[in-house]
């Protein structure tokens, strides 16, 4: 006797789940100008590499009649991006609006297990909310309370694999908590919102009445630093999410993978030589300067909204994938704030993590004052990223390009660093303006022209402060033409790749959402 019933039963309800909540839900998914999960996946990965894991999973409905399937609302499976293999999984918004059924829950949660099974970078794709209420098969059927064990695979995840996620339509509870547990995240502009609850629930809690994009839009989250970037559209999130992938290798037992670079190596950028400023109370272009050293168009960065007097972002020197970490004179002076250390130690968790060098371009006046600095408990922040410096194992190389001063210049200086002075360098204990400020009052507020008094106290300093005295005594390696910058990282580049390996594996400390 046949099984073909069973059979033709399978291949019924693979057809059923490919059509999601049916035409009538995918419809509205699209009126409401969003991709439903299937193109999302279709669109981020390389054609037809995608396998299916759990197309079956689902509910039958009362009388396990097959025309009654309602497929899991979690799609998930294996594919690759540029040729590279990678687990991909998301919320299907067309069915209970994202909210997982119980077959769905499971489904995110193997999502996790299954990347640190095999050693893949995860892409989790959220649009959806944390519970349902109501529903045969919701995740209202008793069971037991969210505990340590189903966020555990989301830990060891974040310690073993690249994890990159996108909010793609209003993502709220469970979904959002796992959104913001990635080594990047980004949301789209054009209709994402991230919630730990909506706005109905707030209404009812706390009378208070917010639209979804005043309570959670890309507004709000890439200014506080929930989500890394922004894109302006779902397909533009979904490129961002592969370029930040190139960057990084498939775990952590292996080296990122190096690009053969069409940027040449010994290229000198005239620019280098007067983009800063010789009167220090002028800013420059850091975000320039970086363009003439490392590899062209090769610079993508992360949380530009979030901590903005810091700089972090990936690129290439020679084709090798690299941290880049800078200060922006033009925010803040580019002083560290309790963001900016917050976003530092993050980056250098995540460049740890995945055995990424770590070019350091420094312009640091020091942890930003006041007392809307003492509030935000900048001191401790800022602590924290210079103790996590000084626990990475990954190579430095430490550019002096203008300010250097403080504690908080320590967290920019891994252990055992490469480190170059550019003429226009000076480091201190403090700033030379505050510096003579706090030594020089009495004597300045005394003389006959207090600001000529100032001004010469501050050029004697400056002198103090010049980098030829500390080269000399070999407190840098190199005083350098800034022109010279890109061939000698290159040169250093070269000279790290025997280290390299002997990072491989997990490390003692990881990134932390």
């Amino acid at each position: 006797m046949s099984w073909k019933p069973e059979t033709d039963e399978i291949a019924k309800r693979r057809r059923l789940a490919e059509q999601q909540g049916g035409k009538d839900a995918v419809k509205l998914q699209h009126d409401k100008g969003r991709l439903t999960i299937r193109e999302r996946i279709d669109a981020l990965l390389d054609d037809g590499s995608f396998e299916e894991v759990g197309a079956g999973a689902g509910s039958a409905g009362e009388n396990g009649e097959p025309d009654d399937f309602s497929p899991a609302n979690f799609v998930l499976g294996f594919g690759k991006i540029d040729g590279r293999r990678c687990i991909v999984g998301g919320e299907d918004f067309t069915l209970k609006g994202g909210s997982p059924s119980q077959a769905g829950l499971r489904k995110s949660v193997y999502t996790e297990e299954l990347a640190c099974q095999y050693r893949l970078p995860l892409i989790r794709l959220h649009e959806g909310a944390g519970g349902s209420v109501s529903g045969t098969g919701g995740s209202s059927i008793p069971g037991p309370v969210y505990s340590a064990p189903r966020f555990a695979s989301v830990a060891r995840a974040m310690a073993s694999v690249p994890v990159a996620t996108a909010a793609l339509g209003p993502v709220a509870g469970l979904p959002a908590a796992r959104l913001v547990a990635a080594h990047f995240s980004v949301m789209a502009r054009e209709n994402a919102q991230v919630m730990i609850a909506g706005p109905a629930v707030v209404q009812r809690a706390l009378g208070e009445r917010v639209s979804k994009e005043e309570l959670g839009g890309a507004e709000v989250h890439t200014k506080n630093g929930v989500v890394d970037n922004a894109a302006q559209t779902e397909l533009e999130a979904l490129d961002q999410i592969r370029a930040f992938l190139s960057y990084l290798p498939a775990n952590v037992w292996e080296l990122p993978p190096v690009d053969q670079s069409t940027d040449k190596p010994d290229r000198r950028a005239e620019e280098l030589a007067e983009i800063v400023p010789r009167d220090r109370r002028k800013s420059f272009d850091m975000r320039a300067l970086l363009g003439h050293v490392l590899d062209q168009d090769t610079f993508f960065e992360m949380g530009a909204g979030y901590g903005r007097s810091q700089i972090t972002g990936l690129a290439r020197l020679n084709g090798q994938p690299v941290g880049v970490w800078a200060n922006d004179g033009r925010h803040l002076a580019g002083a560290m704030t309790a963001n900016g250390a917050h976003k530092a130690r993050r980056f250098i968790e995540l460049c740890q993590t995945f055995h990424l060098p770590i070019l350091s371009f420094i312009d640091e006046p020091g942890f930003m004052i006041g007392s809307k600095s003492e509030r935000e408990a900048t001191i401790r922040h800022g602590t924290n990223a210079v103790l996590t410096s000084a626990m990475s194992t990954v190579p430095w190389a430490c550019i002096m390009v203008r300010r250097s001063f403080g504690v908080a210049q320590v967290a920019h200086y891994g252990p055992d660093a490469y480190v170059l002075a550019w003429p226009s360098a000076e480091s201190g204990p403090l700033p030379v303006e505050g510096g003579v400020a706090v030594a020089y009052g009495r004597e300045i507020a005394a003389a006959a022209d207090p600001d000529a008094r100032r001004r010469e106290l501050e050029e004697e300093m400056a002198a103090r402060n010049s980098p030829f005295p500390r080269a000399e005594g070999f407190g840098v390696h190199e005083l350098i033409d800034p022109r010279e910058t890109r061939p000698l990282l290159v040169a250093w580049v070269d000279r790290i790749q025997p280290l390299l390996p002997n990072l491989l594996g997990q490390s003692a400390f990881t990134v932390r959402p």
